[in-house]
Parts: structure tokens; C-alpha cells; sequence
């Protein structure tokens, strides 16, 4: 007849427990950076998607910047002098000429969506500012109108545009036409 006997753990026993949990913790811990660098951080994740602007709270002549695709872009709500001005101006004599309508949307000629990056050294120019009530980079001294065309200074191009559409009089939708 065998008899049941009851084992105590050695020391042994417990140092290889222990030895072991140890080693998958740290293992865990050099493991875990390399696998959580493959996701794609926030800016990444959010880049591709419209954003949404709601308009409502834009006075006549303010200026705001909003981010899309980690990028600056101006959202302008002209005033009917701006709007004016930038339809009235030659555009046929500009470096790159372009009219304000092919800038806006039609029925919404008072506002003005383009990239805020200056096409000469990538700065971002200051608004209502320069000899054309537009857009003034103090980095190198180019202007832009109303219409975000390129007047004076080094920069060749007009402040980009962006694609957007209108999902509402008051709402706009960047990223998509």
C-alpha cells in the first residue's frame, strides 16, 4: 500500500516561481514600447478626417485658424468691402493669377477658405495686415489680398487652397468637395 504524501515547496521551488514571474514582467516591459510604437499616434489617426467648422460664431472680418491634416488653415469671413476689393482687383496682372471666383464658392463669396502657410518659406502670415488688407508674412515681406493672392514680395504662388464644402449656410466641411 503507497501512501499520499503532502510535498512542501522547497526554497527552490519558490526562487524558480519567482525567478520566472520576474522574467515575463520584464520581458512584458522591453516588449511592450516596440509593439506599442506600430500604432499610429492621434495626429496620425485624426489626419484623413473632414473637420467640421461651424461659422456661426465668426463675425464680419474675423480670422480664425484651424487645423486639418496637422496643417494651418485660414477661415476668413469677408467683409463687403474685402470681398470688393478682391472681385474688382486685375488678377490678370498677378504673378499667379487666379479671380476670387475661382477661390470661393459660388453663394458664399464672404468666406475664404485657404492653407495658412505662406508659399515661400512655409511661415504663417498675420492677418489685415500689408498694403492689401490681406495676409502679411513678416518673415520675408510677401502680401496677399483678400483672396489670399500673392501681390507683393518673394512668395510665387497664392496661399493654397483648401478643399472644403458647404454642409449648411453656417457649416463648412474640410477635407472633402
Amino acid at each position: 500500500m503507497t501512501a499520499i504524501t503532502s510535498e512542501q515547496p522547497s526554497r527552490r521551488d519558490v526562487l524558480y516561481l519567482a525567478t520566472g514571474a520576474l522574467a515575463a514582467v520584464g520581458t512584458a516591459a522591453v516588449v511592450w514600447p516596440f509593439v506599442s510604437q506600430l500604432n499610429p499616434d492621434a495626429a496620425t489617426v485624426a489626419a484623413g478626417f473632414p473637420l467640421e467648422v461651424d461659422l456661426a460664431p465668426l463675425a464680419e472680418g474675423q480670422v480664425i485658424k484651424v487645423f486639418w491634416r496637422g496643417q494651418p488653415i485660414f477661415i476668413n469671413h469677408r467683409t463687403p468691402k474685402e470681398v470688393e476689393s478682391a472681385q474688382t482687383a486685375d488678377w490678370k496682372s498677378m504673378r499667379d493669377p487666379q479671380p476670387d471666383s475661382a477661390r470661393v464658392k459660388p453663394g458664399h463669396e464672404q468666406w475664404l477658405v485657404v492653407s495658412a502657410i505662406c508659399t515661400h518659406l512655409g511661415c504663417i502670415p498675420t492677418e489685415h495686415q500689408g498694403n492689401y488688407d490681406g495676409w502679411f508674412c513678416q518673415c520675408h515681406g510677401s502680401q496677399y489680398d483678400s483672396s489670399g493672392r500673392i501681390r507683393l514680395g518673394p512668395a510665387p504662388l497664392n496661399l493654397a487652397l483648401v478643399p472644403y464644402k458647404f454642409t449648411a449656410d453656417d457649416k463648412i466641411l474640410i477635407g472633402e468637395t
